[in-house]
């Protein structure tokens, strides 16, 4: 979930943590979720205390509800993969790319890319730079621990911890990494080289992807790039530790993201899904590939050109999986926003496809995105005509 949520907190430790889930008549919800964020030391905390049953917060139902549409039959239906190779050289392939895109954004809304100029080498590292800021010693990460938007580089557990229904089991690292690149001094030690190298060629292949996207909507390559839409850069690092009663949680609930674009690195464990034509399907990890998917502002922007769907990771035995998200939004303060109004492109509607979204600003969009949390529904429903 894109995330950047104005909350405070503290920390203790996680045994009234534990002891809550053992009598339910005296359930306290709100103090066992105070209890867990002033740990400041996230699920992570959980399982190194060596907890055999997950606390009642983190209980999203029952196993019906939490594994609801198993996945789809994969032989017939997959998120497309597209190759990226000589895409500046090759016409013929470029074309063929942009025709490929087009069709992924309207049905899937996700695909995946290889062949995109970063090397394995590096996102191999991003992954075990991330794995070791989570995994470092407890009293380590709780330094870092915090909500406060105004600090360069954020650790908490949950965005939205104090108002959705559940937790989610996943700990979660970010930064904001443009338009002002972050430095070292600013970043942990065990993952600032790394951090700051990837930011930076995150940036580049997203400006790529903006602009094979402006192509596949019939605009300007450089149309989305000059609405601002590539201007803001915020990079989260989650860590999701194995769960030991995994069918009563989840990784990360359904959601749709609210940036205009995503670039996801995924590890090799596995557990991503996209809800397409109503059925769950796995989008499984391909080694030197990203997963991109398009956020709810692409769509308003699009009027429902390109497609921003639901997708979730599931909870495992096996773990820790480790993903790194790349959300571009040209605000990069979500508090103070921007006064720049965002519609439907005047150049993509006609008198058969009128305006489906009022206009907005980023500051009053991602205000509700953050407010209504992860409640399963999407943040685009208040904003249609």
């Amino acid at each position: 979930m894109f995330c950047w949520f104005p909350l405070s907190m503290e920390i203790k430790n996680t045994n009234q943590i534990v002891a809550a889930t053992e009598s339910d008549s005296n359930y306290d919800r709100k103090a066992e979720v105070k209890a867990f964020d002033e740990s400041k030391a996230g699920v992570q905390g959980l399982v190194e205390s060596g907890v055999k049953k997950i606390p009642l917060m983190f209980h999203s139902g029952t196993l019906a509800d939490t594994i609801e549409n198993s996945a789809g039959d994969e032989s017939k239906l997959s998120v497309p993969v597209i190759d990226l190779k000589d895409i500046h050289n090759n016409p013929a392939l470029h074309s063929e790319v942009v025709t490929k895109i087009r069709s992924a954004c309207r049905e899937w809304g996700f695909f995946q890319i290889v062949n995109h100029g970063i090397p394995v080498s590096l996102m191999d590292e991003m992954i075990n730079g991330i794995r070791r800021f989570h995994e470092q010693d407890t009293d380590l990460r709780k330094q870092f621990y915090t909500r406060d938007l105004k600090k360069k580089f954020l650790y908490y557990s949950n965005t939205s911890l104090f108002h959705d229904k559940f937790a989610n089991w996943r700990d979660t690292v970010g930064c904001p990494v443009a338009p002002n690149q972050p430095k070292p001094e600013e970043l942990p030690g065990v993952c600032s080289d790394i951090v700051i190298e990837y930011s930076k060629k995150i940036r580049e292949l997203g400006c790529t992807i903006f602009r094979l996207l402006s192509e596949a909507l019939g605009l300007n390559p450089s149309y989305l790039e000059e609405l601002n839409c590539a201007e803001g850069t915020f990079i989260q690092g989650h860590y999701y530790p194995a769960c030991p009663e995994p069918e009563l949680t989840m990784g990360t609930s359904k959601h749709t993201d609210s940036a205009f674009m995503n670039i996801l690195l995924q590890d090799q464990v596995g557990g991503l899904q996209v809800l397409h034509e109503n059925k769950w399907f796995n989008v499984p990890p391909v080694h030197g590939a990203f997963v991109v998917n398009i956020g709810d502002l692409l769509q308003l922007i699009t009027n429902d050109s390109f497609n921003s769907v639901y997708h979730r990771v599931l909870s495992s035995h096996i773990g820790p999986r480790v993903s790194v998200s790349s959300f571009f939004v040209n605000s990069h303060d979500p508090i103070e926003g921007t006064s720049k109004i965002y519609g439907p492109i005047k150049e993509l509607l006609s008198a058969e496809n009128p305006p489906i979204y009022k206009e907005t600003t980023i500051q009053d969009f991602l205000a509700h995105h953050f407010a209504k949390g992860l409640d399963g529904n999407s943040a685009l429903q208040p904003f249609k005509l």
